[in-house]
Order: structure tokens, then sequence, then C-alpha cells
């Protein structure tokens, strides 16, 4: 393999690039723009990689604050990968947390939640618009009903994962972030206000 980076460290914690595919096409992601690098760290996979190639780079889990599977992708679409290492760091001792599109339902046509719950100690969940038609404008969903999947997800989520965290972005354009807070809280969940550009 390249110089693509599987794993990378910011702060304390230990993140996971598992994927390169994504659900959305954000066009406030980096990725949109042509660059899929992240502080110092080259985040472009040529392949989905396996549980394998990830365990054996994870270190002391107990060395740091968290896990968390985060790329440029979306973690949920290499479900297979992010149960089996997400397993192996819980067994020795370590904290674990997704950061995901709230798609992973709709891309599975299944409830994940269940089988992420043993595993998975917190989810990060950006929902960036309170409207349908402004998610559509932002974050360009390739699957139909996605606006509506991610607001499901959201609300089934604090029943299976103890921590979930979810976030909209201040300076998109039509954006309410204050609907976004109330709908986010009314779920059972905690809310991340995010500034427009500022990534990692």
């Amino acid at each position: 393999m390249s110089n693509a980076t599987l794993i990378y460290d910011i702060r304390n914690s230990r993140y996971l690039n598992i994927t390169g595919r994504c659900t959305l096409r954000c066009q406030f992601c980096p990725k949109q723009k042509g660059s899929k690098q992240l502080h110092e760290y080259q985040l472009d996979l040529e392949h989905q990689p396996k549980a394998e190639e990830l365990v054996k780079l994870l270190g002391d889990v107990t060395q740091f604050d968290e896990y968390v599977f985060c790329g440029y992708g979306e973690p949920t679409l290499n479900l297979p990968t992010l149960l089996a290492v997400a397993q192996v760091i819980k067994q020795r001792g370590g904290r674990v947390r997704v950061n995901t599109d709230g798609l992973g339902n709709l891309v599975h046509r299944r409830n994940i939640l269940p089988e992420l719950a043993p595993w998975i100690d917190a989810l990060s969940i950006s929902l960036n618009a309170d409207t349908e038609q402004a998610y559509q404008t932002h974050c360009q969903p390739k699957l139909k009903n996605s606006y509506q999947a991610v607001k499901e997800f959201i609300s089934l989520a604090p029943h299976y994962i103890d921590s979930v965290q979810v976030s909209a972005i201040d300076g998109l354009e039509g954006v309410d972030i204050q609907a976004c807070q109330t709908f986010v809280e009314s779920c059972g969940a905690s809310f991340k206000h995010r500034v427009l550009d500022i990534v990692g």
C-alpha cells in the first residue's frame, strides 16, 4: 500500500481510516475540493482495509483516550471491519467512538445499532441541516430519503449507545442551528455546534 494513512493520531486519540467511500457529497467537505489531507495525514485509500490490517496497528489501547472511526469516508460502509476492530479494542480495555453521517441503517436496510452497541461507547453523528431542502443542498446525498433516515437514526441511537453527540455547522446557508439543537436534544442526544471550515 502506498502513502495512505490507516491510523493517525490527533491530540491523545487514535483515528482509524477504514473506507474512502461515502454516502454523501457534502459541499463543505475538503474531499469535494480535491483534498484528502487532514493536518499532515494523507487519507486517500486505494482499497477497503480488512480488520487484520488495522488490528496490528492499534498499539497499546490503554495509551489513548479513545479510538475513533473517522476518515474521509463513512465508516459504516465498511461495517464488518468496523465491528471486528472495535471488538478487539474493547476487549483490550479501550474506548471506541464512531463518526458517522447516520445513514448506516438506510445503506444496510436494517437497524445496525444493536450490532454496534456492544463495542461502541460513543457516536458522533452529522445532522448538518434542520430541513430536507438544506440537507439536499449542502450534503447532496446519493440515496433517496437520506434526511429522513438520519433523523430516524438520531432518534434511535440514544436507546443503544450511552454517548450520542450530534453536530450541525454554523455558517451553512439556510440552516437554523437552534432548530437543529432543539431536535437533537428532543431525541436525548447532546448537540455539538460546529463552525464552517474548521476540521479536526
